[in-house]
């Protein structure tokens, strides 16, 4: 498998300009995806995670805009290249998958028209080659009777099938790069565990490098290889998933596993993170998690950088714990 990475995000910033103020959604992101390697990006709900996904895709649509950083992806920098060439690699070459499958399936159309038309939107191929490879895509993400179900319309299909639908046109072409910004969210567990299944082995055998947006982190245990959580814009720790699952270092890191039922003594009540997530329009002076951490003082007053540990981990924090195991 090549040495080259799929995707390096280098100090990305995208920030949404607003009449109240300027919203930095993401604010300084830098990490790096391998061929066939799994990262999530992982935190609370307007943490910046989708943003990040739409700011790779170049869909973010104003008052927001990239403002800063790089998005490197085969020698090409995303955030600088023609919009007629970013199409071009849309769907063919880097292609996302959304929580709801509904936001690429049209509902009047049956499955076989659309998937034929994403084919021939990037490839000189005859409509029955486009068929075969529809019919193909479908196999692989594990719908029966593939022949037979691309005949069907959205709404004849459960929800797991849609997502799964969905997942089989981001898969047409094989791209180098996937961004899955929670597929999985609105599904039975079953079904999910299926999907995740499905993703993990696709990643490994096209050697697709695969961006896994969500808040879930028993998922994240399961599926990634690496994880960037997130707060407030930023990536505060990046690290192997183990390491970080099992040493979380960030105070913020902790308490998102302390709130893990299946991590706490039965009966115990769950951790909780006191406070709630700051207003992008009015971060607080220095770390933006100081008024809810509880190893805070006034050296948080000035904004920590995202340091590199002996471990390999990089940290964004002035206390971080010590790496030992986290509960």
């Amino acid at each position: 498998m090549s040495e080259t990475p799929a995707l390096v995000v280098e100090d990305l910033r995208t920030w949404f300009f607003t009449r109240l103020g300027v919203a930095k959604a993401v604010d300084g992101v830098s990490f790096t995806v391998r061929r066939g390697q799994v990262l999530a990006l992982v935190g609370e709900s307007g943490c910046g995670k989708t943003v990040t996904g739409f700011s790779i895709m170049r869909l973010v649509d104003p008052p927001g805009r990239i403002v800063d950083g790089r998005i490197l992806f085969q020698g090409d920098d995303l955030v600088r290249v023609p919009a007629g060439r970013m199409r071009q690699f849309r769907g063919a070459r880097i292609a996302m998958i959304f929580q709801d499958p509904m936001m690429t399936l049209n509902p009047v159309l049956n499955v076989e028209t659309q998937m034929v038309e994403a084919v021939l939107a990037h490839a000189t191929v005859s409509r029955s080659e486009a068929r075969r490879r529809a019919c193909e895509a479908l196999g692989l993400v594990g719908i029966p009777r593939p022949e037979e179900r691309l005949q069907a319309y959205p709404h004849q299909f459960s929800g797991g099938m849609r997502q799964r639908v969905a997942i089989a046109i981001a898969l047409l072409h094989r791209p180098e790069l996937i961004i899955a910004d929670e597929p999985t969210t609105a599904l039975d567990v079953t079904i999910q565990s299926q999907i995740l299944f499905e993703a993990q082995r696709l990643c490994r055998e096209m050697g697709t490098g695969l961006i896994w947006i969500t808040h879930d982190l028993s998922v994240v245990a399961g599926l990634a290889d690496e994880i960037c959580v997130m707060y407030a814009g930023r990536i505060v720790e990046r690290g192997g998933v183990d390491e970080v699952l099992d040493r979380p270092r960030h105070p913020y890191t902790r308490g998102l596993l302390g709130s893990v039922p299946s991590r706490n003594v039965r009966g115990q009540p769950l951790t909780q993170i006191p406070g709630m997530t700051p207003s992008l329009l009015s971060l607080p002076e220095g770390c933006a998690f100081r008024q809810r951490c509880p190893r805070a003082d006034e050296v948080c007053l000035e904004s920590p950088e995202l340091t590199m540990g002996v471990d390999g981990r990089a940290i964004r924090c002035f206390h971080p714990h010590a790496g030992e195991a986290g509960t």
